[in-house]
């Protein structure tokens, strides 16, 4: 974990050692001041020496300026080694998300990933700049405290370097009872990420079924969740500082007798003392400071795994070693193809699959609500690995292909369409980013999307907010399919992407795509006899399963699914919506 997260410092390592030695400085110089704040009283005050006291006084001055430089300069390099460790950490992260495979997405979930993404890389981010500074300050200030006491008197040094012992044995126990409270508390935070965007997301929905004190009552519990876990870990470190505030006056109280028999005996200075007592509290305030990073240090230790999990995940889908980067055709072929989206899946979602599609053929796929329809398709463009068997597209298996060159060449519109901010031809160069405005106008003529285009003030220029909230769902879906054009693939998939659009919409769509895209394989998933009826073939799938595999007028005749799903939707007189 470690050697993944300090991988990541990468152009901040100098500013990384910078801080350290500046707050070394700053500890030297702090250092050298009780010293000679205990030669002014011994050797100024008591000998009432004035040059002296002046001139120790200036050096004191000087000394302190250097410490006040020295300070500043490590909380700048801090500053900007941690953003920076943080802004590498969210790259990392952020760059190895886009290699994962769906499979991969879902096993951290997309509120986990934010949460990686924000919360624990900030924890991480403030405990980097915590250790950088006082990690490195407060132990190296204790050491030479203590190192100094003991050249002064190492009969009083004895009293520091007992309650320092006694202290650290009791924090470290109290840290290993708090570090699984923190723990649990960042994995709630995934589920608080989850209810807001849950709710950010579905607000209209929200909003339609008036369900917005449930949506406050969730997200109420998932915070009370996160309160409660705090508390937890916070009444584990409420005894930290009483206890070390209680060690502290001790100490003071043995030194000041302890100090005062020794005046007498004439063994130790009055000044001697001030700088022991002044040394006394910089021990046990950096202790304190210690116990501090040691805190950030336990809660950000399981930010820190988090992190190093997503950072270290591999994808499940990775290219073979020399991968084949161009897709001869649009035939597909599925060979005893089974599928489970887990290994441990007790029934395959896709059992034995045996199919072959021609290039260039239009190919209909039906079937109910959980049949795997979405599932079979797919497997086409490697979004998902076969658990048995093999798909192959142009006759090689799509696992020999490149993965950014098979998906060049299967163009996928999904069942839930996206959008992002930014103009219509913004969006539609997702496609192809260096289409020109007419073959993205071309695109939507096919789409049948430049019919609503046209009538936008802004035309193609026109702004898309987030998500496409200012468009239609028939509009958004046109869109989603014009950009998928703009690919000019051998294989086109549309999972179920017609299904806002109105059947003659639908029905110019796929005439287009008959006669503009004749050489491209088009898949088809829809829940409307009218949207197969024009296809070569139509598969009918059942139970992960294909139930039939031939042309519509036969299915019609042979395929009791296929006929009950017809006269369902037609009354046996053709398509209602016609």
């Amino acid at each position: 974990m470690l050697k993944t997260l300090l991988a990541q410092v990468k152009e901040f390592k100098l500013p990384s050692i910078l801080t350290p030695l500046f707050m070394i400085l700053e500890v030297i110089c702090e250092m050298i001041i009780p010293v000679l704040m205990g030669n002014i009283v011994d050797y100024g005050i008591n000998g009432g020496n004035m040059p002296y006291i002046l001139a120790t006084g200036g050096k004191m001055i000087a000394v302190a300026l250097i410490g006040l430089f020295c300070g500043i300069m490590g909380g700048y390099f801090g500053a900007m080694a941690s953003a920076g460790f943080a802004r590498n950490l969210r790259k990392a992260m952020f760059d190895n998300i886009q290699t994962f495979s769906f499979a991969n997405i879902d096993r951290f979930s997309t509120s986990g990933l934010v949460t990686r993404l924000t919360t624990d890389v900030t924890n991480l981010q403030n405990a980097y700049q915590m250790i950088l500074r006082m990690a490195m300050r407060a132990p190296m200030s204790m050491i030479v405290a203590m190192a100094m006491s003991f050249i002064i008197s190492p009969r009083i040094a004895v009293i520091y370097l007992v309650a320092v012992a006694v202290l650290a044995a009791f924090m470290a126990f109290m840290m290993s009872r708090t570090h699984q409270y923190f723990r649990q508390v960042f994995e709630k935070y995934d589920a608080l990420n989850e209810s807001v965007q849950e709710n950010v997301t579905s607000i209209r929905v929200v909003k339609a079924f008036v369900r917005e004190d449930y949506e406050k009552d969730k997200f109420a519990r998932a915070a009370g969740n996160i309160f409660k876990m705090f508390v937890k870990a916070e009444n584990n470190m409420v005894t930290v500082m009483p206890v070390m505030q209680g060690v502290v006056y001790i100490c003071i109280l043995l030194i000041s007798w302890t100090g005062a028999h020794m005046i007498i005996a004439e063994t130790l200075t009055t000044g001697n003392l001030m700088s022991l007592l002044t040394y006394c509290m910089n021990i046990l305030m950096n202790l304190m400071m210690v116990s501090m990073v040691i805190i950030m240090i336990t809660m950000s230790s399981a930010s820190a795994n988090r992190i190093a999990e997503v950072i270290n995940e591999e994808s499940s889908l990775r290219n073979p070693e020399n991968p084949v980067t161009e897709v001869r055709d649009g035939s597909i072929e599925f060979d005893h193809v089974s599928f489970s989206y887990r290994q441990d899946a007790g029934e395959p979602v896709l059992k034995d699959i045996n199919l072959q599609i021609r290039s260039g053929e239009s190919v209909g796929i039906i079937g109910g609500t959980g049949s795997a329809k979405s599932s079979l398709v797919n497997l086409i463009s490697r979004l998902y690995d076969v658990t048995e068997g093999s798909v192959r597209v142009g006759g090689l298996d799509v696992r020999s292909y490149d993965m950014e060159a098979l998906r060049n060449q299967v163009s996928v519109v999904l069942q839930k369409n996206v959008l992002f901010s930014g103009t219509i031809y913004d969006n539609l160069r997702w496609g192809n980013p260096d289409a020109t405005e007419e073959e993205c106008r071309e695109a939507c003529r096919l789409a049948c999307a430049d019919e609503f285009i046209d009538c936008l003030p802004d035309g193609y220029n026109t702004y898309i907010e987030q998500g496409g909230t200012n468009v239609s769902g028939g509009q958004k879906q046109r869109l989603c399919i014009a950009r998928a054009l703009l690919k000019n693939p051998r294989i086109l998939i549309l999972d179920d992407s017609t299904s806002a659009c109105d059947t003659a919409t639908d029905a110019k769509i796929h005439h287009a795509f008959d006669t503009k895209i004749p050489d491209t394989t088009k898949l088809i998933i829809a829940q409307r006899i009218s949207s197969v009826q024009h296809c070569d073939r139509v598969i009918v799938m059942e139970d992960g399963q294909v139930d039939g595999f031939d042309t519509p007028d036969s299915l019609l005749q042979n395929n009791a699914i296929y006929r009950e799903v017809y006269e369902s939707q037609t009354g046996g007189n053709g398509d209602f919506d016609q």
